[in-house]
């Protein structure tokens, strides 16, 4: 039974006098967000109900046995704030990584830390520099700071270019390291990152994202933080631990890097249904590796059948992938949607990829037969199939979109 706390604990309150400084209200965009803004209205003839949605990089597996267990132990407290059950998840999660406690600092989700780090270290005289394609939601925040936004493309192995990044960024003043990558799935090496770390602008500071590192089982950036450097490293517990309607996450920083992110967004209470969810799924010790397993097996059965059918995609060490349509992404996507398989956006630097998230095995059995009509010109039109000739494609969206 968690204890009721003051409305201000010691922390607390040293993050709410913080807010002082904190700058004109924003939106904080998220990968729901961005994949719902992506989405068109449903086309005529589908069932929302019975749509498979893997557009979202969500986990189908949910929250963990202990964790729904968690959650419903909580739900009763759902009228205090309870800060000191953040702070014991914090001394959690540190303990996991670690770490000492005055580098953990918890938010709901990754986006939040990401967007604020984004605000705190970028301006008109200091660049923002990401991955093309990359996440886009950082962008959002350097376009509110006024910051040049530099967009450098992936190597061929499709890892984030380093050294690109510094030549193109001698004003940087955050860098930005999503891996595995999103939409990519790809990895970068730890060793490139510490180049960039150790080959920065001064001043300038490295953020990486590890939102989906524990689907890949690789060494993470956290020593860098550990050690001091100029690095802030995000988590979040929205994707292997299934838990992003929940929103827990943390940055791992330098207390100064905390604090100053922190002044960006002040009071920062945290929803007590996800802080006991995470705090659950923390004391599972196989959770990770289970999850990773299942990811792993139901991502290389869908590999091996496009392999098989020769369809072109990025292998990914992530739990979504980029898939080539060989013509403009868009109307396969409201193709696939027409078969109530919902698929991701499209990123500008890759017109004719979609990405997908890997779903639960019959998920992915559905999408696979959708996606072989779909590539196969068999299109559904509200209770009927309509076969369209390969050289016909320019007219897909009309006939889908017709009544």
């Amino acid at each position: 039974m968690p204890t009721h706390s003051t409305p201000f604990s010691r922390r607390s309150f040293l993050h709410l006098s913080a807010a002082a400084s904190t700058v004109a209200a924003f939106r904080v965009l998220t990968e729901p967000m961005l994949a719902q803004a992506a989405a068109r209205a449903i086309p005529v003839g589908t069932n929302p109900g019975k749509a498979v949605w893997i557009d979202s990089n969500e986990n189908p597996l949910g929250p963990c046995p202990t964790a729904l267990e968690a959650v419903t132990a909580i739900a009763a407290w759902g009228g205090r704030y309870l800060f000191d059950l953040t702070e014991e998840f914090e001394k959690s999660f540190a303990k996991s990584e670690g770490l000492q406690l005055e580098f953990v600092r918890a938010f709901p989700g990754s986006s939040g830390p990401l967007h604020h780090s984004v605000l705190a270290y970028t301006s008109p005289l200091r660049s923002y520099v990401t991955a093309d394609p990359g996440y886009e939601a950082g962008m959002e925040a350097a376009s509110v700071s006024g910051a040049r936004i530099v967009k450098v493309a992936l190597t061929k192995d499709h890892a984030h270019d380093v050294k690109a990044m510094l030549a193109a960024a001698p004003d940087a003043g955050l860098f930005y390291i999503c891996t595995p990558n999103n939409p990519t799935g790809t990895l970068t090496s730890h060793s490139d990152i510490e180049y960039l770390v150790e080959n920065k602008p001064e001043g300038s500071i490295v953020v990486v994202d590890e939102a989906y590192i524990h689907f890949a089982g690789t060494p993470s950036a956290v020593d860098f933080a550990k050690a001091g450097k100029d690095v802030i490293v995000l988590r979040t517990f929205s994707k292997l631990y299934g838990l992003a309607g929940l929103r827990c996450g943390a940055a791992i920083a330098r207390p100064d890097f905390l604090t100053k992110i922190q002044n960006m967004v002040g009071w920062n209470a945290m929803p007590i249904t996800g802080v006991a969810a995470a705090s659950a799924s923390l004391a599972e010790p196989n959770l990770v590796a289970e999850r990773r397993h299942i990811n792993a097996e139901v991502r290389g059965e869908v590999f091996q059948w496009l392999d098989q059918h020769g369809y072109s995609y990025i292998p990914s060490a992530a739990n979504f992938f980029m898939l080539d349509t060989k013509r403009p992404a868009r109307s396969v996507i409201d193709a696939m949607a027409q078969r109530n398989v919902r698929i991701g956006r499209i990123w500008p630097a890759m017109p004719t990829y979609s990405r997908i998230t890997v779903g639960t095995r019959e998920e992915m059995a559905m999408f696979r037969e959708a996606w072989s009509d779909v590539m196969k010109g068999v299109v559904a039109v509200g209770s009927t199939e309509r076969r369209i000739k390969l050289s016909n494609r320019r007219n897909l969206d009309g006939i889908m979109f017709r009544a």
